[in-house]
């Protein structure tokens, strides 16, 4: 009886100490929220196109949603709000190999370039610039891998084409897909003192239509002039008997204390059927920044990039852009842009930024658009948490 006892307690206390034990290695959940809103006002003086290019104010981005962490899984749900319409952000899965490679996959921006994995409320210009916005791609399903060491970053993903999110198969057809690299070597990434350089390439089928004479057979690139207050296009070309578009983008940055300079320029190729000519499109932009409050520019590992400025601190940012999506050898005149933009910001805590902008915009060389320029002053102010 008394061993009989005796095993119990045993067997209990092995039991506690097994429960124990799997209590310790049960991975922990961890749920966050996550949110922005965007508040802006903008003063526009148009040469041409005045009749949409109009002064106002709005909320051009409201977000929610959440991030989760299980041991070494992480993801991310998010959805946006803005004039009138709901629509999906980001939606992904991750899976950390270890502190330095994972692999992610679900709906998100894939790494290309400088600008790519930084978000759009905190670009330090306050709207990215216009090469970055039409030679890069927004979210896309696919897959990516990365991995993230002390001196290089490298990524790979497999794509498919935006509308895939948009439509289902029996309206877009079989789906375009794509492939997309980012390989970044930096030797010096520590507060103060930064320097890497990057390449990035890529190609890409033709996108879907909802003409059917179009569908697959063409690419439609465009920018913005640079305001969320009016949306309206200021360089088009559409680009038919599409096969693929083939992308390449060498980038740089260069930071000493509380200075900093950033550069990246774009050439992306579109090959056509029907012996038509390929068309060409090519950017670059050059970013100079600067602190004139705060401490030393830190780098930002997981993006490739700089961190946002400690709070408190105030920034100038000085910009300029060329965007050309004209080939007169392929026959398409979809503009030629030059913009250049003075931005200051001001970090007051780490939920807030305030941004003031002022930007002067050409377009030239867009067939069925008289030359046109844009002046616009605009201010804004995000709270993000």
């Amino acid at each position: 009886m008394i061993m009989t006892k005796r095993r119990i307690t045993l067997l209990m206390v092995a039991m506690a100490m097994a429960a124990a034990v799997s209590a310790q290695e049960e991975p922990k959940f961890t749920a966050k929220p996550s949110g922005r809103i965007l508040f802006d006002a903008a003063y526009i003086n148009a040469q041409h196109q005045e009749d949409a290019l109009k002064s106002g104010v709005g909320i051009p981005d409201m977000r929610v949603g959440v991030g989760f962490t299980y041991g070494q899984w992480k993801g991310k749900v998010d959805m946006g709000y803005a004039y009138g319409k709901v629509n999906m952000k980001d939606v992904w899965l991750q899976y950390d190999f270890d502190k330095e490679n994972f692999i992610r996959g679900g709906y998100f921006i894939h790494q290309y370039g400088y600008q790519s994995s930084t978000s759009s409320s905190f670009k330090e210009t306050m709207e990215e610039p216009q090469s970055n916005a039409v030679f890069n791609n927004d979210r896309m399903i696919g897959l990516m891998y990365e991995y993230n060491g002390k001196q290089f970053l490298g990524t790979a993903s497999i794509v498919v084409e935006t509308d895939a999110m948009k439509q289902t198969t029996d309206v877009t057809g079989n789906e375009a897909i794509g492939a997309m690299t980012r390989l970044l070597y930096r030797p010096y990434a520590e507060r103060g003192k930064m320097f890497q350089v990057g390449i990035n390439g890529g190609i890409e089928g033709a996108r879907y239509s909802s003409n059917e004479e179009l569908n697959h057979k063409q690419f439609t690139l465009s920018t913005r002039w640079p305001t969320r207050v009016a949306k309206v296009n200021a360089q088009q070309a559409v680009v038919t008997n599409a096969k693929a578009m083939y992308k390449f983008s060498p980038e740089i940055m260069y930071s000493n204390g509380r200075f900093a300079v950033i550069g990246q320029y774009f050439l992306n190729t579109i090959t056509r059927d029907n012996n038509l000519e390929s068309f060409t499109g090519s950017g670059a932009y050059v970013t100079l920044r600067g602190l004139i409050k705060g401490r030393n520019y830190a780098p930002n590992m997981g993006d490739g990039g700089i961190a946002t400025p400690d709070p408190g601190n105030m920034e100038l940012c000085l910009q300029y852009n060329y965007t050309s999506l004209s080939d007169e050898t392929a026959g398409v005149l979809g503009g030629k842009l030059h913009d250049i933009a003075l931005c200051y910001n001001f970090y007051p805590n780490k939920y807030m930024i305030w941004r003031v902008r002022a930007s002067w915009t050409k377009v030239t060389n867009r067939s069925g658009f008289e030359d046109n320029h844009c002046s616009i002053l605009e201010t804004r102010l995000q709270v993000k948490f």
